[in-house]
């Protein structure tokens, strides 16, 4: 029997039964099982592409990198999983597998280079696989996170697999050409400014 205080929620139904019409005593008690909750994944596709770059040392680049770098800190803090994909001119990298997050992993960010073209129907493509393969392994939830400026001609398909996902749009300059959030607005995602983000 486990002592009150611990933590464990009272089965109710389950103690009133054995109580009968005896006054509650504490031998009674009956608890609800204690359920480990399952990690949640937080798939990261960050765009390393040419249009990401421009800006300098302080460019929309950087700033997707530390929010890429903050997310998987957060994750690292909730006990939750993190993947890490970066897709420009180079292809399609997974950088992070999907795991559990370290707060280590942030640094593999600083790693990824940039330039080229984006591509986001690949990316998104392999995203769709990794989802699948994690929701078979944990069964847990999984978040996609999208870091782009948009800047790119593809019409993307939404992502499968995903409980949730959210568009950061790191398209500063204007006029800014929307398509961050015309893709949320599609996908039935969630969108954000990244300027307002962190």
């Amino acid at each position: 029997m486990q002592a009150l205080g611990d933590g464990a929620a009272i089965a109710w139904l389950r103690t009133l039964l054995v109580k009968g019409p005896q006054a509650l005593q504490r031998d009674h008690l009956r608890y609800q099982p204690h359920v480990a909750a399952v990690p949640r994944l937080h798939l990261i596709l960050l765009d390393t592409s040419g249009s990401m770059r421009q800006g300098g040392q302080g460019g929309r680049l950087a700033l997707a990198k530390g929010h890429a770098a903050h997310l998987i800190e957060q994750a690292a803090r909730a006990g939750d999983h993190v993947g890490l994909l970066c897709f420009g001119g180079s292809g399609v990298e997974l950088v992070v597998p999907p795991g559990p997050a370290r707060a280590a992993g942030a640094a593999r960010v600083r790693q990824c280079g940039g330039g080229g073209g984006t591509p986001l129907r690949q990316a998104l493509n392999m995203a769709n696989t990794l989802l699948v393969q994690a929701k078979r392994r944990s069964g847990g939830p999984a978040w996609l996170w999208l870091l782009t400026d948009g800047r790119t001609l593809e019409q993307p398909a939404a992502p499968r697999g995903t409980e949730h996902a959210v568009v950061m749009d790191f398209d500063d300059r204007s006029p800014a050409i929307g398509r961050c959030a015309a893709w949320a607005e599609h996908w039935g995602a969630e969108y954000r400014l990244a300027s307002a983000s962190i």
